[in-house]
């Protein structure tokens, strides 16, 4: 029997143009409302392959999201690839 539930981590791809803070707001308001220590990890985007005419994901675009999700009242959000990031 197990003793402790299986472990969770949630992410989202910050991908420019089709996720922005709002959306980022709205899902960590849903995992908030689970447990406020889901872990919740924001992936900065890199263009590769079909999506190659896409942007890099943004600092202010990554920091935005940041701070949603930090309002949407999560306590474990950070950025998983920050090296990304472009100005």
């Amino acid at each position: 029997m197990r003793r402790d539930p299986p472990f969770l981590c949630a992410s989202t791809l910050l991908v420019p143009g089709y996720v922005d803070s709002y959306e980022v707001e709205m899902i960590a308001g849903f995992l908030a409302s689970i447990d406020r220590d889901i872990p919740y990890v924001l992936l900065a985007f890199h263009p590769d392959f079909l999506m190659s005419d896409l942007p890099v994901t943004s600092r202010r675009q990554a920091h935005e999201a940041l701070e949603a999700a930090r309002r949407a009242g999560l306590r474990k959000v950070w950025l998983g690839n920050a090296w990304l990031l472009r100005d």
